[in-house]
C-alpha cells in the first residue's frame, strides 16, 4: 500500500476509469473555473450524502443547479463508459420538472439501454464512492448486455 492510500482509503477507487470520467464530467460542467481548484476527492465529496448529510436536507424540496450539474455528470460518465466499452455512442437524457421528478433514459443508437425514474433530486447522492461506482457498475453491466443482446437496435 502507497503512502497516499494510507491517508486516502478512496485512492484507488479515485483511480478506475468511472472516477476519472466523473471528475472529467464534473470539470466539464464547471462554465466559471470554479472547481479548478479543487480535487478530485473534493469534486466527488458532494456526491456523497452521509446519513447526517441527508437528514440535513429537507424531505421536500426544488434542486439547485449544482445538485442538476451532479446528476447530469452522474449519467454523462456512464455513458462515456459505455462509449468506451462497446464503440458505440451514448447519449444521456435527464429530464426533470423544477420540483425534482423525472426520469434519465441512456439510449445507444435506437436502443433504451437504461430507463430510470427519478423522485427528490434535490437528495441525489450516494452513501459513499464506492456505492456510486458500484450503482455506475451495475448500469454499465445491464447496459452491455441489452446492447449484446439487441445490437442491431443499438447500431440503428
Amino acid at each position: 500500500m502507497t503512502e497516499s492510500q494510507t491517508l486516502d482509503p478512496n485512492a484507488g477507487l479515485l483511480e478506475s476509469p468511472f472516477m476519472v470520467e466523473m471528475v472529467r464530467q464534473l470539470r466539464a460542467l464547471d462554465t466559471y473555473g470554479y472547481y479548478e481548484s479543487k480535487s478530485p476527492a473534493e469534486l466527488l465529496d458532494a456526491l456523497v450524502l452521509t446519513k447526517e448529510r441527508k437528514e440535513a436536507i429537507p424531505i421536500v424540496g426544488d434542486p439547485d443547479p449544482a445538485t442538476l450539474a451532479r446528476i447530469q455528470a452522474f449519467y454523462n460518465a456512464i455513458a462515456m463508459q459505455i462509449e468506451a466499452e462497446c464503440g458505440l455512442m451514448a447519449t444521456p437524457l435527464v429530464h426533470l420538472s423544477s420540483e425534482g421528478f423525472g426520469r434519465v433514459l441512456i439510449t445507444v443508437g435506437k436502443l433504451v439501454v437504461h430507463d430510470r425514474p427519478l423522485r427528490d433530486a434535490h437528495r441525489f447522492g450516494f452513501a459513499s464512492l464506492s456505492k456510486m461506482k458500484d450503482e455506475a457498475d451495475k448500469i454499465l453491466s445491464v447496459a452491455l448486455e441489452l446492447i449484446g443482446n439487441h445490437s442491431k437496435v443499438a447500431g440503428l
